[in-house]
């Protein structure tokens, strides 16, 4: 694929001007879909970015990774998405900043993605190793990183008991999926199942939640001014709210019906602080029982802060569909989920 850490004539990006006079937009927001989708399931949301930030932001909706590419494995996909966004980026030499939103699967091919394209600070030294605490963190392919928005994404991956809710929390299936699953989502489903051991390496998420050689996974995340996951409190059969919601069980929190009248679907916002934690002790250590790699993939998570808003589609007559109603994927049948989007694009960072 290239060095995608090389130059394009591009500054390191640090804190920028306003959008260029005459409402010239300087501000990428790249939109991922999930597992064997496309660019229309993000067709509404977009929409609704370019009516509501108008003259603001540059959304590109990802088009490398459609349908059954999306089995091809998270990596593939995320190398991909990078090489697109690097060509989207180059296209437009007014660009400046960069945002991320992505749905489902997209959002570990995202994090995967800016990995790739992160770049460390100019002023940085090579025997001087970056601090996560550091104010300046780097950019990614030159663009300062201000959202990075994930929506109902397994970051913990789908291993673990009730991950995955259709297959209803009974141990003896969950177990038959992990090695079942990559015969449906081929190389994609041993990624999220964490049974991949390519070369003998760690699963790959597990991975993911450290700086892994040329691949700068959590020093990329740090670096975006806000990191937001939304997540379904349940009747999402796909990706189960502990997993979306970077938790773990005892961190879910108690939540009351939506009293707004402008987000009736969210029912609970916190901010998680990043927590400090002894690498040693957590991120190097590889243990095959399940609810230990989980432990490592949220204690490497929880590295960095996170902005988690939780949605419930409870009374909804098709909360059965809660997936992809947050996500709005068809405006006529996912329609309630527009809140969530409109939550989204109020509280986006410009």
């Amino acid at each position: 694929m290239g060095d995608l850490g090389g130059g394009d004539g591009r500054e390191a990006a640090g804190e920028t001007a306003p959008a260029q006079a005459g409402g010239v937009a300087d501000h990428l927001v790249v939109m991922v879909h999930g597992i064997v989708g496309s660019t229309a399931d993000w067709k509404f949301g977009a929409e609704q970015f370019d009516t509501l930030l108008q003259d603001k932001v540059i959304v590109h909706c990802s088009n490398r990774n459609m349908h059954k590419l999306t089995l091809d494995g998270i990596d593939v996909m995320g190398e991909r998405l990078a090489q697109e966004v690097i060509e989207e980026i180059n296209k437009r030499p007014q660009i400046k900043k960069i945002s991320f939103v992505a749905h489902s699967v997209g959002g570990l091919v995202a994090r995967y993605a800016i990995g790739r394209l992160y770049r460390l600070p100019r002023q940085a030294l090579e025997n001087a190793p970056q601090s996560l605490s550091d104010n300046n963190r780097g950019d990614i392919y030159g663009l300062q990183a201000v959202n990075f928005i994930t929506v109902a994404s397994p970051h913990l991956g789908s291993r673990g008991n009730k991950q995955v809710p259709f297959l209803f929390g009974v141990t003896a299936i969950e177990k038959i999926a992990c090695c079942v699953i990559h015969f449906i989502f081929r190389r994609t489903g041993k990624h999220l199942f964490l049974t991949d051991n390519d070369d003998g390496k760690p699963p790959l998420l597990q991975r993911m939640v450290d700086d892994c050689g040329d691949l700068q996974f959590i020093s990329a995340l740090q670096t975006f001014k806000r990191r937001v996951a939304y997540s379904n409190v349940g009747y999402d059969h796909i990706v189960g709210w502990r997993t979306s919601s970077i938790r773990g069980c005892s961190e879910l929190p108690k939540w009351v019906d939506s009293t707004s009248k402008i987000y009736p679907h969210i029912v609970y916002e916190e901010l998680s602080k990043a927590e400090s934690i002894d690498q040693s002790a957590d991120i190097a250590v590889v243990d095959k029982d399940n609810y230990t790699l989980e432990e490592l993939l949220l204690r490497g998570l929880k590295r960095v802060s996170w902005e988690k808003v939780d949605v419930s589609f409870h009374n909804s007559k098709v909360r059965s569909a809660a997936h992809s109603v947050i996500q709005v994927k068809d405006p006529v049948m996912h329609s309630e989920g527009a809140d969530v989007i409109k939550h989204i694009i109020d509280h986006f960072i410009i």
